[in-house]
C-alpha cells in the first residue's frame, strides 16, 4: 500500500490528512512533509489519521521525532481520528501519555 498526504494551511494551522499505511517504506515520505513543518517556530500542526489502515514502529518514530521538534520550536502537534487499531499502538508504547491525541476513535479502517 501507499501513503497519501494532503497538506492544507488555514489561519496558520497546518493540516495533514493521511491515508494508507505508515511503515518502513512510506515513512520517508511522511518525514519529508512533516519535519520541515515541525522546524518552524510557533506553528500548529493537526494530523488526521482516520484513513490510516496500518502503522508500524517506523511510523511511531516519525511522530516521536515530530513531537520533540515541535516542542523545541514552541509549536504544537495534535493527532486526531485514529482507528482503534492505530490508537492501540500509541497506547501500548505509552505515547498517549505524552502526545496530544483527540480521544474520539474512528471506526476500524476497512
Amino acid at each position: 500500500m501507499n501513503l497519501q498526504i494532503k497538506h492544507e494551511e488555514t489561519n496558520g494551522v497546518h493540516y495533514l490528512i493521511l491515508a494508507g499505511e505508515v511503515d518502513a517504506y512510506t515513512a520517508p515520505k511522511l518525514k519529508e512533509v512533516l519535519v520541515p513543518l515541525t522546524e518552524e517556530k510557533n506553528v500548529q500542526i493537526m494530523i488526521d489519521l482516520q484513513h490510516i489502515d496500518y502503522m508500524d514502529s517506523t511510523g511511531l518514530g516519525i511522530f516521536v521525532g515530530a513531537l520533540k521538534s515541535t516542542k523545541k520550536n514552541d509549536s504544537s502537534l495534535k493527532l486526531r481520528g485514529m482507528t482503534e487499531r492505530v490508537k492501540r499502538l500509541f497506547e501500548i508504547t505509552g505515547l498517549t501519555e505524552v502526545m496530544d491525541i483527540d480521544n474520539e476513535v474512528k471506526g476500524e479502517a476497512r
